[in-house]
């Protein structure tokens, strides 16, 4: 029985390569990718989803976000200061998660697929905040080689 799931350690441990690493990361910032590269290219819907959402003012924070969504996403993709964009993409996760997805006042059946989309994006948080205990974990050991 040790052999057998030594044996399967052995195969699955094949998989832990940079390549199979990048590409989570890169499934992580997937929908941050395609969302700042959406608005960046259709403006106009990009300020309509902020007074969708009552923020403003509309243009900076349309701005911001579209910067902040690409800019983090490259920086987690790149491994230059990946904790630093995994914490980025966390907060504003958690922040446009509590401003989009308000199931709590919402009435049946959108109630349902809010609580979804809501709990989703926090299992996003929790990836997010992997990545920069990771990040931050592996540059102390770093630090602390001769």
């Amino acid at each position: 029985m040790a052999n057998s799931a030594h044996a399967v350690t052995h195969f699955a441990a094949r998989f832990a390569t940079p390549a199979v690493r990048w590409l989570a990361l890169l499934g992580l910032c997937a929908a941050y990718l395609q969302g700042g590269l959406n608005k960046a290219t259709d403006f106009p819907s990009a300020i309509a989803e902020m007074q969708h959402f009552g923020l403003s003012p509309e243009r900076p924070l349309a701005v911001a976000v579209i910067a902040l969504e690409l800019v983090a996403s490259a920086m987690i993709l790149s491994g230059i200061g990946r904790w630093l964009g995994a914490l980025a993409l966390a907060a504003f996760t958690v922040m446009a998660t509590f401003v989009a997805l308000r199931f709590w006042e919402m009435a049946p059946p959108a109630r349902f697929m809010a609580a979804n989309s809501f709990f989703e994006h926090l299992g996003l948080v929790g990836g997010f905040l992997l990545v920069a205990w990771h990040d931050l974990r592996e540059r102390a050991v770093r630090s602390e080689q001769p």
